[in-house]
C-alpha cells in the first residue's frame, strides 16, 4: 500500500507525466471498425483549437437539439460501455471522451452508431492537453474509470492521479461539480485519496465506512469491473466534490 500520509506540508508536488504510456492499438481492426474510423470519429473528434487559445466545450455539441445542460468527461473510456450508457441516459448532457487506444475508440463508435447518440464527443489522444486548453469551472462531472494502476513501484509516477492532475481537475470542474474514480486496485484507491486529501479544491462525498464499497447512483458498470468482481477483487468507487471558489 501506499504510505504517503495526507496533508504532509514536505511532500513534493508531483508534475504531471507528459508522455502517454501504453498502447495505441491492439486487435487488427475489421472493416465496419475501419469505417467506423474512417467516416464516423472525424465529425465526432475534438480537435484543439489553434496556438495556446481556449476550448469552449459547449460548442462541441451541435448535433444536440438544445446547447448541453450539463457537461462530462470521461478519462480514459476503455470500450465505451459506461460512456454510451450515461449518454443514452442522459441525453441532454454532453460528454467528451478521452481514449487513446484505438481499439477502445472504435468500441465506442459502434455504440454511437447504434443508439444513434448525438450528444458524445471523442478526444482520441492523450487527455492532459484537452485539460490544459479548458476553461474554468466549465465542467459538471469528471470520471476516472479503472485506470491503469502501474502497479510496479517504478511505474507509479505512470498514474494519471497526481497531485498536479487532481488539482487540474478541480480547476476545470464547476463548484459542487463532481469528480468521479473507480479501481479494483487498493493500492490505487489508496493512493487517490491521499493525493485528493492534499488537495484544497476537492471534497470527499462519503458519510461513512460503507460509501465507497457502493456504485455511483444509476451505475451501468464495466467490463473491466465484472472482470474484477470474476476474479474475486474487489472495487472501490470514490467521489470528490468541487469546493466553492
Amino acid at each position: 500500500m501506499d504510505t504517503d500520509a495526507p496533508g504532509r506540508s514536505d511532500h513534493p508536488v508531483e508534475e504531471p507525466e507528459r508522455a502517454f504510456f501504453g498502447r495505441r492499438k491492439g486487435k487488427r481492426l475489421r472493416g465496419q471498425q475501419e469505417r467506423r474510423l474512417a467516416e464516423l470519429l472525424p465529425s465526432l473528434r475534438v480537435d484543439l483549437p489553434p496556438g495556446d487559445a481556449i476550448l469552449d466545450p459547449r460548442a462541441l455539441f451541435p448535433a444536440m437539439p438544445a446547447p448541453p445542460e450539463a457537461l462530462w468527461l470521461e478519462i480514459g473510456f476503455g470500450g465505451g460501455e459506461h460512456l454510451a450508457a450515461q449518454a443514452a441516459a442522459h441525453p441532454a448532457v454532453g460528454i467528451i471522451g478521452a481514449e487513446p487506444f484505438v481499439n477502445g475508440v472504435v468500441k465506442l463508435l459502434a455504440a454511437i452508431e447504434a443508439r444513434a447518440l448525438r450528444n458524445v464527443r471523442i478526444r482520441d489522444e492523450d487527455v492532459t492537453a484537452l485539460l490544459a486548453r479548458l476553461p474554468d469551472a466549465c465542467l459538471d462531472r469528471v470520471y476516472l474509470l479503472y485506470p491503469d494502476p502501474w502497479p510496479k513501484r517504478r511505474q507509479r509516477k505512470r498514474r494519471f492521479v497526481s497531485d498536479a492532475s487532481l488539482a487540474e481537475i478541480g480547476r476545470v470542474l464547476k463548484d459542487g461539480g463532481l469528480f468521479r474514480f473507480a479501481s479494483d486496485i487498493d493500492d490505487y484507491a489508496g493512493w487517490t485519496l491521499v493525493r485528493a486529501a492534499r488537495c484544497p479544491v476537492l471534497a470527499w462525498t462519503a458519510r461513512d465506512a460503507r460509501d465507497w464499497t457502493r456504485p455511483f447512483p444509476g451505475w451501468p458498470g464495466t467490463r473491466y469491473e465484472a472482470k474484477a468482481l470474476e476474479a474475486g477483487r474487489r472495487p472501490t468507487y470514490l467521489e470528490f466534490a468541487r469546493r466553492p471558489r
